[in-house]
């Protein structure tokens, strides 16, 4: 410039890249993993028959939706990358905030991820092209198989995906969610079309049980747990949100028709399911879909059922992949963690360096083996935990900023979120009552982040006294 001062050049931003089709992606495909072919069974064995499974499935699907509700309020009001993260800390404060993103940061979202490949890797180990998964490639140190390698290839090339910018994540999202629901879709249709001699199927199936069930309110509580896991991920837009275009009209949209979208498929699929097996062979079956489809259409209808699992599987783990990474990225563009992870990749404008620990955290947890699933397992009641304290939010928003720009104004307030809040505490009492060892855990797990938080906080104050002298 002419008087020799120059500008300072301005940081890169995360790109709002994500149409509402993307984003109504991420809500379908991440949620819809294998919890749809796998817990009918679970669900069966708590309660016992297909009409309790279904109030399972609708009470499940009711409390998603409402939550979907509230953070749809939320997630117009406040479209910042980190969805919850933003929320819990402006409603309650930085170091409320912090401890969520330290949970699903160290655990959560690293366990999520390992969870979801080494599921893709039991699905597909069950085509003979795949047998070699369990060979073991390394013997010392120690063990490591030719499985764990397919798992971690997949984590890295996912977290590529998502590294080379949010738009190619999206369209990914996109395109293979459309093709997962119309898998799922043609299961329903082979479910109920009159292919194959399968014996005992027809509507009279809908009136067996399994004498054998839990049942009373501990069977029920199972069965909801069941369902609700199905329908965990309807949270994880509001982490992207930074990302959507025109949030305050997109998110509300992709939350809600992408929650209602999953509710009626997992109903169909259930119905079909129900169709071709009684009672007694569906809480008998490790994958019901599987073995219903099979029945109908022989080997080459399990492949089927197994191919869309192994898909589903896949963009649960993009969209899990793409949500995680947001919140170190946040906390860390707060101050309160290491300023790596706030780096914005100044070509491709996604969090690169936050994509790479997370993917470099699931690939320990992986390594680890069988154990990761216990490590995962603590963050189950924290995981709800923080629902219940994220949705709570709109209460305190509502009453402290009465006046703010709401884009999107829920209806049903106060009654919605009070029935979502109110659920999820009891889930919370339910789930600490039934595995208290872990849930226990879980809380450590989260009081632990309390002096991680005490010295990235002095250091920021620090920082700022610095800056300002």
């Amino acid at each position: 410039m002419a008087d020799g001062t120059h500008l300072a050049p301005s940081r890169p931003e995360l790109s709002r890249d994500l149409g509402v089709s993307h984003a109504s992606a991420v809500v379908v495909g991440t949620i819809i993993g294998s919890g749809i072919f796998l817990v009918p069974a679970e669900m069966m064995q708590a309660v016992g028959s297909a009409k309790l499974v279904y109030l399972a499935w609708v009470v499940g699907g009711v409390l998603s939706f409402f939550g979907a509700l509230t953070y749809a309020e939320l997630g117009a009001m406040k479209p910042e990358a980190g969805g919850e993260y933003v929320y819990v800390r402006d409603g309650y404060g930085p170091m409320a905030g912090f401890l969520y993103a330290w949970t699903w940061f160290v655990i959560a979202k690293p366990g999520s991820i390992a969870t979801v490949v080494t599921g893709l890797v039991r699905i597909l180990g069950t085509f003979s092209i795949f047998s070699f998964f369990s060979v073991n490639l390394v013997r010392a140190p120690f063990v490591l198989h030719w499985g764990q390698m397919f798992a971690i290839a997949a984590a890295i090339l996912i977290s590529l995906l998502n590294y080379l910018g949010v738009k190619r994540a999206g369209e990914f999202q996109l395109v293979f969610t459309l093709l997962k629901v119309a898998i799922i879709l043609g299961i329903v249709v082979i479910c109920f079309s009159g292919m194959g001699n399968a014996a005992g199927r027809g509507w009279s199936n809908f009136a067996g049980t399994f004498s054998a069930a839990k049942g009373g309110v501990a069977g029920f509580m199972a069965a909801l747990v069941a369902a609700l896991w199905a329908y965990d991920g309807w949270n994880d837009l509001n982490m992207v949100a930074g990302e959507v275009k025109r949030p305050e009209r997109n998110i509300p949209i992709a939350l809600i028709a992408g929650v209602a979208t999953v509710g009626v498929l997992y109903i169909l699929v259930n119905a079909g399911v129900q169709y071709v097996l009684p009672a007694n062979a569906i809480a008998a079956s490790p994958r019901p879909a599987s073995d219903a489809v099979a029945l109908v259409m022989g080997r080459m209808g399990a492949s089927i059922v197994s191919a869309g699992m192994a898909l589903s599987m896949l963009v649960t783990l993009n969209g899990t992949i793409m949500s995680g990474a947001r919140v170190p990225f946040a906390v860390a563009r707060d101050g309160y963690f290491f300023r790596a992870l706030a780096e914005v990749h100044p070509r491709f404008h996604t969090p690169s360096v936050a994509i790479g620990v997370q993917a470099i955290v699931s690939i320990l947890l992986l390594l680890i083996g069988a154990n990761f699933r216990q490590l995962f397992s603590l963050t189950i009641f924290a995981e709800w935990l923080f629902y219940m304290i994220a949705g709570s939010t709109i209460f305190v928003f509502r009453q402290r900023e009465p006046q703010a720009v709401r884009p999107y104004r829920m209806r049903g307030y106060p009654y919605v979120p009070i029935i979502f809040v109110a659920i999820a505490a009891a889930l919370l009492c339910y789930t600490f009552k039934n595995d208290w060892p872990n849930s226990g855990y879980g809380v450590l797990v989260i009081l632990a982040g309390i002096p991680v938080f005490a010295y990235f906080a002095r250091r920021r104050n620090s920082h700022a006294v610095f800056d300002n002298r």
